[in-house]
């Protein structure tokens, strides 16, 4: 069964507005058990989040994660740092282009793959707000292009 196999938990909207995705790629997520409980229950939020890489590691960071309701003491801060699993030599590669060429690596969107938490990571270039104002125009576009063709059909 295919819904089962991707379960979409947070995407995140505002990077895709901020910014160009040049790659995108798929990292697992050093978490605690209320916290997947509680990504379950689609309490999480990737809007303000980023990543840095320190010490050959790479992290998460300004990701919220809501208390589990019935976590009580094993509760974490929401806020916490959390560790990305991918392999050295994709973070050294992703390290030499975030030094070279000024990319940023933004969380895209949380799912769960086979019962596991996965964070779609992406190589990002900042927009400028001319970018801005064309995508936005570009959309406000099609979306009167398909509003007339409804009209026009119905």
């Amino acid at each position: 069964m295919a819904s089962s196999e991707l379960q979409t938990v947070a995407n995140n909207k505002k990077a895709f507005h901020d910014y160009f995705v040049i790659e995108s790629l798929e990292a697992g997520i050093e978490l605690f058990g209320t916290e997947v409980k509680s990504v379950r229950n689609g309490r999480i939020n990737l809007k303000d989040a980023w990543c840095s890489i320190d010490g050959g590691e790479i992290f998460v960071r300004g990701m919220h994660i809501s208390p589990y309701d019935h976590g009580n003491i094993f509760n974490r801060d929401p806020l916490r740092v959390r560790k990305l699993l991918l392999h050295k030599r994709e973070i050294n590669r992703l390290y030499g282009l975030m030094k070279q060429q000024g990319y940023t690596l933004i969380p895209l969107s949380a799912y769960f793959k086979k019962g596991r938490l996965k964070i779609q990571v992406g190589l990002c270039k900042g927009k400028k707000n001319y970018d801005k104002r064309e995508d936005m125009a570009r959309k406000s576009a099609k979306r009167d292009m398909e509003r007339a063709v409804k009209e026009r059909m119905g």
